[in-house]
């Protein structure tokens, strides 16, 4: 009979069984389970609310499941639904009536609600410690790159120069951010909601607090019905890693450009790449390429929940069963692309001569010829429209601007002057840029040492 079933007068059907049960699934929280029960077992027997000999046989017997399933040697059982009845129901077949009182004073609503929080509080220090090794491998690339010139681009054209170490500091901004995300979904996942019973707490003197402490809770759930229905953490998460999946996949898009003979700004590994059954000259970026793909998946699992809890009344309603299975895609897409990612970004190689090729075509230094008319003392939509008649010309002629003349240049303008020449120099574009979060050296390595001194914080 289920541990439920004195209501019922007739068992359930098998097909009920089979759809009912989540312990396909949240047998995962086997760890967390056992260990907020021996949490709250100590609880009962120090609040005097069961013996304390059977609090000692229950937190024992808790002990032995949890060392047999670390060793793989539990099986668990569909007819027992869920992670809970399953370990209720083997800790009275092994320590006998002192097993029953276990779930005195809580329900699998608040118990369900313990283990996914105790969870989502390991998801969420994994992660981070993943972005962190992430962000800390842009840093010491980047570092080295301080003076590698490459195209920037707008709408996929080349715009302006800037610095390999420029770009992969804009993605170290990303990764930060998704870092402070993780950060605040730890603060909403460290609360501890049992002893929220069922919807309306219970009748018995709990001590949540001690529980709290013993399971390492900086505090407690105030309000027992949100206590059950919120699912806030586990969006937080997911909102989080939908938005880390999409920078992974805005950088893995960039990569595969890079990594085209048209671009061939870098060289993936042979270790991260892969080859074509067919044509035996393919080195393929399929590990970049996927993590694009799981991108969608990510998103689809937030949706998924978002769209399960959008119109669920309080307190706990079945529906959020479905909780468990998105949450763990989500987390395992993530840390296994952020895995896969950091260890494949550390084995690129850089090519810094094609960056450079690659800057000095494309009348990158445009602008910067539309900035030394304007200290010429032209307004800058004169100098814009001289810029940009000399570019034309510049296409016809197949050249670019450093290849024109004096006399050629001041045939567009009398402003030019011999100057002008080291004034559009790619470097000279790239040092000038000196404000804060430009891409000059010296304001790159302070935004490097500034990501260095958040990252130890």
């Amino acid at each position: 009979m289920k541990l439920w079933g004195g209501r019922f007068s007739k068992a359930t059907d098998g097909l009920v069984d089979d759809f009912h049960s989540s312990i396909t699934f949240d047998q995962r929280l086997y760890r967390q389970d056992i260990t907020g029960s021996i949490a709250h077992a100590t609880m009962l027997g120090e609040q005097g609310i069961i013996p304390q000999s059977d609090a000692d046989a229950i937190v024992e017997g808790l002990k032995d499941i949890l060392k047999d399933a670390d060793a793989g040697k539990i099986t668990w059982h569909v007819d027992a639904e869920d992670i809970h009845m399953n370990v209720e129901t083997l800790l009275t077949e092994r320590i006998g009536d002192a097993g029953k009182r276990l779930h005195t004073g809580r329900s699998r609503n608040d118990q369900v609600a313990l283990d996914t929080h105790m969870y989502a509080k390991i998801a969420c220090l994994d992660t981070i410690a993943m972005l962190e090794d992430l962000i800390g491998a842009l840093l010491d690339t980047a570092e080295n790159h301080l003076h590698t010139i490459m195209p920037g681009y707008t709408h996929l054209q080349k715009a302006q120069p800037i610095t390999l170490a420029h770009h992969l500091m804009a993605y170290v901004q990303m990764f930060l951010r998704d870092r402070t995300r993780f950060q605040h979904a730890l603060q909403s996942a460290d609360v501890m909601p049992l002893g929220s019973g069922a919807l309306a707490g219970t009748t018995y003197p709990l001590n949540r607090e001690r529980v709290a402490d013993l399971l390492d809770f900086s505090s407690i759930s105030q309000n027992s019905l949100d206590g059950v229905a919120d699912r806030d953490y586990l969006l937080d998460y997911m909102a989080g890693a939908s938005i880390a999946m999409m920078h992974l996949s805005r950088f893995c898009e960039e990569l595969i450009l890079w990594n085209t003979n048209e671009f061939h700004f870098v060289e993936m590994d042979d270790a991260f790449s892969t080859g074509s059954s067919i044509m035996p000259q393919k080195k393929n970026p399929d590990v970049a390429e996927l993590i694009r793909g799981k991108t969608g998946r990510v998103y689809g699992d937030l949706l998924a929940l978002l769209t399960t809890m959008k119109g669920l009344p309080l307190a706990y309603n079945k529906d959020m069963q479905e909780d468990k299975e998105a949450f763990f895609d989500s987390r395992d897409t993530l840390v296994k692309s952020l895995t896969v990612f950091t260890a494949m970004f550390k084995t690129l190689t850089f090519r810094t001569e094609t960056m450079l090729k690659g800057a000095a075509g494309g009348f990158t230094n445009a602008t910067d010829l539309a900035d030394y008319l304007v200290r010429q003392g032209v307004p800058f939509r004169d100098a814009h429209r001289v810029v940009g008649e000399l570019v034309a010309h510049c296409v016809k002629q197949d050249k670019a601007i450093l290849d024109l003349s004096l006399p050629e240049l001041q045939a567009f303008h009398p402003a030019f002057q011999p100057d002008v020449y080291e004034a559009i120099s790619l470097e000279a574009c790239v040092e000038r840029r000196s404000i804060p979060g430009a891409p000059a050296p010296e304001m790159v390595k302070n935004s490097i040492d500034a990501a260095r001194k958040l990252l130890n914080s």
